[in-house]
C-alpha cells in the first residue's frame, strides 16, 4: 500500500483494535448486567434495526463516501455530492422513523415480542435520525481522506454509549438504557462530525442549486442497487440471530451472539481495510488501473488470510477457556457455535477487502448475485438447521454463508477484470495454518489453569506461526521490513532493530 493508504488503514485499524478493546472489556459486564436473556432481546433489538437501516442509510452513507471521494473537473463536486445526499438523508430518515414508530403504535411488534418492547421500538425510531447522521458524517469525512477526525469520533462515541449505558442499566433501566446511550453517543458524534464538515465546506455550497450536468440518475441508480447489496449481505450478520430468537429463545440468543462477537473479533483489520478501500480505490476504476488493483488485492487478501488464520487458531484453541471466563459459567454451551463460525469468519474476513474493491467499481449488479446465492445459502441453512440442532445449527449455516462469500467476490473481481489470487500463496498459507494448529492445541493441553493458559498460549503462537509462515514462503522477510517500514517512525523503528536482515 501506498503512503496514502497505509495513513488511512492505520488511522482505521487503530480506531477499530481501540473499539474492539473497549468491547471486550465492556461486554462481559452489559451481560452480566442485563442476564442472558436481556442481553437476546438487546442484541435481537440491534439486528432488526441494523436491517432497517440498510434501507435508511446504506445508499446514503457509501454514496457519499464513494462519489465524494472522486476527482472530477467541477470545483464544487464535492459540495454538490455531499448537499445532494444531505437532503436524501433528511427525508429517509424522518420517513423511516416515522414508520417504524406508527408501526410499534398499531401494536403488532409488541404483541410478537412482549409489552417492554413498545419502548424498545420507540426508541429504535429515534434512533434511526441520530444513526443515520452519524454515518452520514463519518462517511462524508472519509470521503475527504479524514480518517484521522472521523475515527476519533467514532472511539468517543463507543465509550460514550457504554459508559452511560451502564450508568443507566445499574440503576434498573436494563434494555432502555443502553437504547438510550446508542442515541445520546450517535447524536453527539453527528453534531462533532457535522462541524469539521462545514469548516472545509460552505454551508452555501452544499444547499445551492445542482448544475444540470449533475449525475442525479446514476448517484441515485447506485443508491438503489447499494441498498439491494447492502441488505443481502447484512442478512448473513442478521438474520441467524433474529431466526434464533423467534424460533428458540432469548436465552439462546443471548448464548449465540456471544459466540458471533468472539468469532467477529477477528474481523478488526479486514473490516478497516473494507471501510478504506471503498472510497481510495474509486479512482483507480475511473482511469482503468486494474493491474494496480490486481497487485493491491492480492497482497491485501494473502496477509489477511495469515492474519486471521492466527486469530482463528487461537479463539479455536482456547475457546473451551474463553467464554465461561469471559462471559460467565453458562456460556460454555456457546463452544460449539463458536467452533462452527470459525472456519467461516475467515472467508469472510477474505471477502470483505475484494467486496469494497469491487463495490468501489460501480458495476454492482455481478456483486449483487453473488451476495443473493450468499445470503438465499445462509436463510436456507438457517431455515433447516436451527430447529433441528438449536444454536450449532445457526453457526454452521452462517459460517457455510460467510465461506461462499470469498469465493463467489473472487468470480466477481474476475469479472470486472482483475485477480485477487496471483499471488495469495494458498497452500503455503494453510500448511502455516495446518502445522501451527495441532502444536498450540497439544501447548494448551499440557497446561491446567486457564488464566495460565491465556496468557501463554496467544504469544507462543504468535511467535510459532510467523516462524512458520517465513520458512514456508507465505510471507516474505522483504515484504515484513516494507509493512513494518510504512508504519509511523516511533513505532517501526524498535520493530526494524529485530528484523532479520535490518
Amino acid at each position: 500500500m501506498n503512503r496514502s493508504l497505509t495513513s488511512g488503514f492505520l488511522s482505521l485499524v487503530s480506531a477499530k483494535l481501540a473499539t474492539s478493546l473497549i468491547t471486550i472489556v465492556s461486554l462481559p459486564l452489559i451481560i452480566r448486567v442485563l442476564g442472558a436473556g436481556d442481553y437476546g432481546d438487546y442484541a435481537f433489538l440491534i439486528s432488526t434495526f441494523s436491517l432497517l437501516m440498510i434501507l435508511i442509510s446504506s445508499g446514503v452513507t457509501e454514496g457519499v463516501q464513494k462519489f465524494a471521494a472522486e476527482e472530477r473537473d467541477d470545483p464544487q463536486w464535492q459540495a454538490h455530492v455531499i448537499g445532494f445526499y444531505l437532503k436524501l438523508a433528511l427525508v429517509l430518515a424522518v420517513g423511516g422513523a416515522v414508520i417504524l414508530a406508527l408501526i410499534t403504535a398499531e401494536g403488532t411488534l409488541p404483541a410478537l415480542y412482549g409489552a417492554d418492547f413498545t419502548l424498545y421500538f420507540y426508541l429504535l425510531a429515534a434512533f434511526v435520525i441520530a444513526a443515520q447522521f452519524r454515518s452520514f458524517s463519518r462517511r462524508t469525512m472519509m470521503a475527504f481522506g479524514w480518517e484521522r477526525y472521523s475515527e476519533p469520533l467514532r472511539i468517543f462515541g463507543k465509550l460514550v454509549w457504554v459508559g452511560l449505558g451502564l450508568a443507566l442499566a445499574l440503576q434498573g433501566l436494563g434494555v432502555t438504557a443502553f437504547l438510550l446511550s446508542n442515541i445520546v453517543a450517535a447524536s453527539l458524534v453527528a453534531i462533532g462530525g457535522f462541524v469539521l464538515i462545514f469548516r472545509r465546506t460552505s454551508i452555501r455550497a452544499v444547499v445551492s442549486k445542482r448544475p444540470t450536468s449533475f449525475p442525479t440518475r446514476k448517484l441515485l441508480s447506485f443508491n438503489a442497487l447499494n441498498i439491494v447489496l447492502v441488505l443481502l449481505l447484512m442478512s448473513l450478520f442478521h438474520v441467524d440471530v433474529i431466526m434464533v430468537r423467534t424460533l428458540l429463545s432469548d436465552q439462546a440468543t443471548g448464548f449465540y451472539k456471544g459466540a458471533l462477537a468472539l468469532a467477529e473479533y477477528i474481523w478488526f483489520v479486514p473490516l478497516s481495510l473494507q471501510t478504506l478501500l471503498l472510497h481510495s480505490t474509486s479512482n483507480d476504476w475511473i482511469e482503468d488501473r486494474t493491474g494496480r488493483l490486481t497487485d493491491l488485492s492480492t497482497r491485501i487478501t494473502r496477509y489477511v488470510l495469515l492474519f486471521t488464520g492466527l486469530l482463528a487458531i487461537g479463539l479455536f484453541v482456547l475457546a473451551g477457556r474463553v467464554l465461561p471466563l469471559y462471559f460467565g459459567g453458562p456460556f460454555a454451551a456457546a463452544e460449539v457455535a463458536l467452533l462452527f463460525l470459525l472456519p467461516g469468519s475467515i472467508g469472510f474476513a477474505l471477502a470483505r477487502p475484494l467486496y469494497a474493491i469491487n463495490q468501489s467499481s460501480g458495476r454492482l449488479t455481478p456483486l449483487i448475485a453473488a451476495t443473493g446465492v450468499a445470503a438465499i445459502m445462509n436463510g436456507l441453512l438457517n431455515v433447516v438447521l436451527i430447529p433441528q440442532y438449536g444454536i450449532a445449527g445457526a453457526a454452521a449455516a452462517t459460517s457455510i454463508g460467510y465461506g461462499s462469500m470469498f469465493v463467489l467476490h473472487v468470480g466477481c473481481a474476475r469479472w470486472l477484470g482483475y485477480n485477487p489470487l496471483v499471488d495469495i500463496r494458498f497452500t503455503r498459507c494453510l500448511a502455516t495454518i495446518g502445522v501451527t494448529l495441532p502444536i498450540l492445541w497439544l501447548i494448551d493441553q499440557s497446561i491446567d489453569g486457564d488464566l495460565i493458559a491465556l496468557l501463554v498460549v496467544p504469544p507462543i503462537g504468535a511467535l510459532l506461526f510467523t516462524a512458520l509462515a517465513l520458512f514456508t514462503g507465505a510471507i516474505d522477510r522483504q515484504e515484513i521490513r516494507d509493512i513494518v517500514g510504512s508504519l509511523p517512525q516511533p513505532i517501526a523503528r524498535p520493530i526494524q532493530r529485530f528484523l532479520p536482515g535490518a
